[in-house]
């Protein structure tokens, strides 16, 4: 059966979407016994009792259109090979959404699929950047520590000072990792876990780094879906002069939680890059699912009302958690959040290993800030794409085990 309203699954509020936009936008809050039931990480790695505040997915019911989508697939028998690319919908879909969503004009010849966001970045480090080392601003997402080894590349961590006012790259420090001789940027943006939207100014201030240097960069946006009012997303392929450098990485995976379909796209700034991706053997670029394509399709073109209707939540859960950590938890640091739906926090006032005493006296999970590399000790990663109720749960379990 599709899921399409409210009263298909279980649940413990709807609040509703975008006015006008019918069942299609309204976003539907599932109760833990659904969650767990759904067997993915986020809700099974922990028993009952332990609140999952981590990874990133979302507390929701499928964003309706997908869920209706993939259930034709299933009933048509779409359970084979991916098709090639051009007839899948994908590159046509995603050039739609650059334009409507960023004002970006992207020709649907250079999207080439891959499996998922890191396989992507992976993919475009070995296939179409120098060897050398990689620069990642840091504390970043976990993966992005162990990729450039993965494409045969040595990681250079440019690490954010953790009491630095403002959430910014480091240009000089990316500039000095060039001169010393990486070749390659890996920039997320917008920016996992430092909730950051990075403006034209700053984007243009790498690029400038970047050409002074004949480097590239690889951009993973798969958070670009999310940014929040009061920000912007600028796509760094829109800066002007970085069409010879840059390759971009998008999915529907976080916006739409959809990452366990698998269907990634790489945005190629020339037809030269595009033409040395498809020149790969195919098993070199795998993992491509069918079902990931179909999502990824309604998602783009059909699930921009629901969307709006998570941001809108979003919103209002990022206004709770600064009044709730204000009123209870008045040491712990934040910075403002821009984009997506995960917020950074600093705890290290509070003592050693946040995330630790969080689980054991809280029995709130949360992500260990150690884990996203240099300066990300003492931090933790709270996941607000969830209820109210929730996130006002998981501050009342950390201010627990933090404060006694």
């Amino acid at each position: 059966m599709p899921v399409s309203a409210a009263e298909d699954l279980p649940h413990t509020t709807a609040g509703t979407g975008p006015a006008g936009g019918g069942d299609d936008a309204v976003l539907v809050d599932l109760d833990d016994a659904a969650l767990r039931a759904r067997g993915t990480v986020k809700w099974s790695l922990d028993p009952p009792g332990v609140l999952p505040a981590w990874v990133a997915e979302t507390d929701f019911a499928p964003c309706p259109p997908v869920a209706r989508a993939l259930h034709r697939a299933v009933d048509a028998g779409g359970l084979g090979y991916p098709g090639f690319d051009a007839a899948t919908g994908v590159p046509e879909a995603t050039a739609g959404l650059c334009s409507a969503r960023w004002g970006w004009g992207v020709d649907p010849a250079r999207v080439v699929l891959t499996g998922d966001v890191m396989a992507g970045v992976v993919l475009a480090l070995g296939t179409l950047c120098e060897p050398g080392g990689v620069v990642v601003p840091t504390p970043a997402y976990p993966p992005f520590l162990a990729a450039p080894a993965l494409a045969g590349r040595e990681l250079v961590a440019v690490p954010l000072d953790p009491d630095a006012p403002a959430a910014t790259l480091d240009l000089t420090a990316v500039d000095d990792a060039l001169a010393a001789g990486a070749r390659t940027v890996l920039l997320c943006n917008p920016h996992n876990p430092w909730g950051r939207a990075f403006d034209r100014a700053e984007l243009a201030g790498l690029r400038d780094v970047v050409l002074r240097h004949g480097a590239r960069v690889v951009s993973d946006e798969v958070h670009a879906p999310l940014v929040l009012p009061g920000a912007v997303h600028v796509p760094y392929a829109t800066v002007a002069g970085t069409a010879e450098h840059t390759v971009t990485v998008l999915a529907a995976s976080k916006a739409w939680d959809v990452a366990g379909l698998k269907c990634a796209q790489l945005v190629t700034g020339t037809a030269a890059d595009t033409a040395r991706l498809r020149a790969l053997p195919g098993v070199a670029n795998h993992g491509l699912s069918p079902l990931g394509a179909v999502a990824t399709v309604a998602a783009y073109t059909e699930g921009g009302g629901w969307l709006d209707a998570v941001v809108e939540r979003l919103d209002a859960n990022r206004a709770l958690l600064s009044s709730l950590l204000a009123e209870h938890l008045p040491a712990v640091r934040t910075r403002p959040l821009e984009a997506t739906y995960l917020a950074w926090l600093d705890a290290r006032a509070t003592g050693d290993d946040p995330a630790g005493r969080a689980l054991r006296d809280g029995r709130v999970r949360l992500n260990d800030g150690e884990t996203f590399g240099p300066g990300g000790g003492g931090h933790v990663r709270l996941n607000l794409a969830t209820s109210p109720q929730r996130v006002t749960d998981a501050v009342a379990r950390m201010a627990a085990a933090w404060t006694g």
